[in-house]
């Protein structure tokens, strides 16, 4: 019997308004910096993939708010390097201060429709709920300003752990902090690798929200969280 969920956070309860492209590009533009959002959103994501896990094995609690700060900016950096307009910005760190602080907000982010109805019947189930997410501390603001806090009893984040899905130490983290088992556990997220991959492989059970069109073959994947509730938890 199911007695928690861990639930992906970025993609799988909120999104991103439009596109980090077009963010990053109306920011930009403020400091005098001109940009293509289709072509920075493109530089973003191959920054993002080239990047280290977020996560910091070993780090003291009180420096990990600045790496997380430091990982971010690298990235942002890297991306406006790639569109060849990183030397324009007369005071980048300053410019990027700006930038990381409005994704602490809830103005970037969208909350998926089917989210708060799953959610509301899964604790109406007695079904326990926590986020598991390779997010950094910004998420705890995140969850409250999109109203969405209450709903879960735990967060765990890989840069407090130390370790970014799929590694399953911080699956393992995530168990130890809710006092579950394996056998009582099932996690639900839209990478196949991270999310899914990652919870199978240490034995917890897994459904892949697949938001898309594109099916990925021999997986136990739904379209929307309430599909997942209604075909599995009913």
């Amino acid at each position: 019997m199911t007695k928690i969920i861990f639930l992906d956070a970025v993609g799988t309860l909120f999104g991103v308004r439009g596109s980090v492209g077009e963010i990053y590009q109306k920011f930009a533009s403020q400091w005098g910096v001109d940009v293509s959002p289709v072509t920075v959103n493109q530089a973003f994501f191959k920054s993002f993939k080239a990047a280290p896990p977020m996560a910091f094995p070993g780090a003291e609690s009180t420096k990990i708010p600045d790496l997380e700060f430091e990982w971010w900016c690298r990235v942002a950096a890297e991306t406006y390097q790639k569109v060849g307009v990183l030397e324009q910005f007369s005071d980048f760190r300053s410019f990027f201060e700006e930038l990381y602080d409005y994704f602490a907000t809830a103005s970037p982010w969208f909350v998926y429709p089917d989210v708060k109805p799953a959610l509301t019947k899964w604790r109406e189930s007695g079904i326990k709920l926590a986020v598991l997410s390779n997010f950094d501390s910004r998420l705890y603001p995140v969850l409250t300003a999109l109203k969405l806090a209450d709903f879960f009893s735990d967060v765990t984040i890989s840069t407090e752990v130390g370790a970014a899905k799929p590694d399953s130490k911080i699956f393992a983290a995530a168990l130890q902090k809710c006092n579950c088992t394996i056998e009582e556990t099932v996690h639900i997220g839209d990478s196949l690798t991270a999310d899914y991959e990652g919870a199978i492989n240490v034995g917890i059970k897994a459904f892949l929200l697949n938001r898309n069109t594109f099916s990925q073959p021999d997986v136990n994947q739904f379209a929307t969280l309430l599909d997942c509730f209604n075909s599995y938890f009913i």
